[in-house]
C-alpha cells in the first residue's frame, strides 16, 4: 500500500538522492531537464519547510518526492496556448521515484493519490509541467488523463504546459 505524506527535515537526504537519481535518468535518456544546480539540497529543504514536500511510501519507506504546491504557479500566468480553467489548482513540480520502483508504475499511483489529495483540499485541478525532451513524463501525462495546453517558461526555458480536470 502506498501513501502521500509531508516530507520531514529528516528525510531531506534521502529526497534529494531521488531527485539526484532522476536527474541521472534523464541524462541517461539523452535530456537534461534539471541541471546541476536544480533542483538542488536546498529546493527540498524550502518545499520542506513551506510543506510543500511530499513523500510517496510503501511500507515506511520512501519510494519517491515531490513537490505538490496550492499556491499557484507565478510562470503559469503566461502560456503560449490556453489552460482550460480559472480555479484553484495544485502544481505538481520536481516529481521523482528511487529507482528501486522504476518500471512499476509509481508514476500512476503518485498521481492517483494526488487526486485524492486534491479532493480532500477540495482543490478541483492540477497542472504541471515537463521538458519538451521528456517524453517518459509526457506519456505519463497524457495516460493518466493530462491535456497539453501550450508552454510556458519555467526556470528560464520552455516547458510543456498540461492540466488535469478533477470530476
Amino acid at each position: 500500500m502506498y501513501t502521500l505524506a509531508f516530507a520531514k527535515t529528516a528525510d531531506a537526504e534521502l529526497c534529494y538522492q531521488i531527485i539526484d537519481e532522476g536527474r541521472r535518468f534523464q541524462k541517461e535518456q539523452g535530456f537534461v531537464q534539471w541541471t546541476d544546480d536544480y533542483p538542488n539540497i536546498d529546493t527540498i529543504h524550502s518545499d520542506i519547510a513551506a510543506n510543500i514536500g511530499y513523500v510517496l511510501k510503501t511500507d515506511n519507506n520512501i519510494a519517491g518526492y515531490m513537490c505538490i504546491d496550492f499556491s499557484g504557479e507565478p510562470a503559469y500566468v503566461n502560456i503560449d496556448g490556453a489552460w482550460r480553467s480559472a480555479q484553484p489548482y495544485a502544481v505538481v513540480h520536481r516529481m521523482a521515484f528511487s529507482r528501486t520502483f522504476q518500471g512499476t508504475g509509481l508514476a500512476n499511483t503518485a498521481f492517483a493519490l494526488i487526486e485524492a489529495l486534491c479532493r480532500d483540499k477540495n482543490i478541483p485541478y492540477i497542472r504541471v509541467d515537463t521538458d519538451p525532451a521528456n517524453k517518459r513524463m509526457q506519456h505519463i501525462l497524457t495516460k493518466n488523463g493530462f491535456a497539453h495546453c501550450g508552454s510556458i517558461t519555467f526556470q528560464g526555458s520552455e516547458k510543456l504546459a498540461y492540466d488535469k480536470l478533477l470530476l
